[in-house]
């Protein structure tokens, strides 16, 4: 019995310290953080670059424990990229848990209402792991700006820009419902020139209840053949964003979308059209204004004329206004 315990306490006390020293590395606080943290995982990531984005909110003991468990679990030749919460109270076999299992955080992606195709990939390439290029190839068509709604949508940080496309076309059917499409029909639109005609009225003003009745007046210049011969059209068409006036010389630009060449709608929006942008076409008012011009009181509103003469006295106070302020 003399040397059963004299063999036995010392075992006793090496597993105790064997089990101390697993639960100081293994199962102790990971984050030293005193909020969530999120760590961010791409597909050229390994594990060494895993551990480095970790060090920021990890104390060197739970980067030491986990680096143990990534190799005993083959963490390596399992990883999965995505956004992952780091709460304070977690363990680090909790961490490893929620990595390992790609139990990632969703992100909250806003589609904004750019102008063009190249802005929205930038953008969209700030919030989710695919990049500009990869996002940018695959909006190369004149209407693929009628599929994003500007809205906020919860996504995987890791989806891929394919995937994006087909979740923002799944939200665009359900916004085109019946009704929305009857609507457009009744007008002899389809729903992408609805979204075509809402981004030049988007563009026109930021006053949300004067967006019917522009939509009113485009659709008479639409129904009676005359060209748009919207301003905005222009800038898009020149690339030209900043130009606080349009002159004679910036008519000429050879462009489909310039709607003082051409009749009709142009082959496709000219930004990503709002959402009250697309419900002033649906719900346009009835009215038998054919021209409009913004007010000389620089409101952001505008002066509607139904006659070409009405128009050109409301234009000329308008430019006369531009001169006194000197704008170019």
């Amino acid at each position: 019995m003399k040397k059963i315990k004299y063999y036995l306490l010392p075992a006793i006390i090496c597993f105790a310290a064997i089990i101390a020293i697993g639960y100081y590395y293994f199962f102790t606080q990971f984050s030293t953080a005193g909020e969530t943290r999120y760590v961010f995982i791409d597909r050229d990531d390994n594990t060494d670059s895993v551990l480095t984005k970790l060090s920021p909110v990890a104390s060197q003991h739970s980067l030491t424990g986990l680096s143990t468990m990534m190799r005993h679990v083959g963490y390596a030749d399992h990883m999965r990229t995505g956004r992952y919460a780091i709460e304070p109270s977690m363990t680090t076999a909790e961490v490893l848990r929620l990595l390992k299992t790609g139990s990632q955080t969703p992100v909250m992606l806003t589609i904004p209402e750019v102008r063009t195709m190249e802005q929205l990939a930038a953008r969209l390439s700030k919030k989710i792991m695919a990049d500009s290029a990869e996002i940018a190839s695959l909006l190369t068509s004149d209407t693929c700006a009628c599929i994003f709604l500007p809205d906020t949508y919860e996504v995987y940080w890791d989806i891929s820009a394919d995937k994006l496309l087909k979740r923002m076309k799944s939200e665009h059917d359900k916004y085109w419902n019946s009704d929305r499409r009857r609507l457009a029909a009744e007008k002899g639109l389809t729903p992408n020139e609805v979204c075509t005609l809402a981004s030049i009225i988007d563009e026109e003003t930021a006053n949300n209840g004067e967006k019917p009745m522009i939509a009113g007046m485009y659709l008479n210049r639409l129904r009676k053949g005359m060209m748009l011969q919207a301003d905005p059209t222009v800038k898009f068409a020149l690339k030209d964003f900043t130009l606080k006036r349009i002159y004679n010389a910036h008519l000429e630009v050879d462009s489909p979308y310039n709607t003082y060449k051409n009749t009709g709608l142009p082959p496709g929006p000219i930004k990503i059209a709002s959402k009250q942008g697309i419900e002033a076409v649906l719900h346009a008012a009835d009215c038998d204004y054919l021209y409009m011009c913004a007010k000389e009181d620089f409101s952001g509103t505008h002066n509607f004329a139904r006659t070409y003469r009405e128009h050109q006295a409301n234009a000329a106070r308008y430019a006369a206004a531009l001169n006194q302020r000197g704008i170019r």
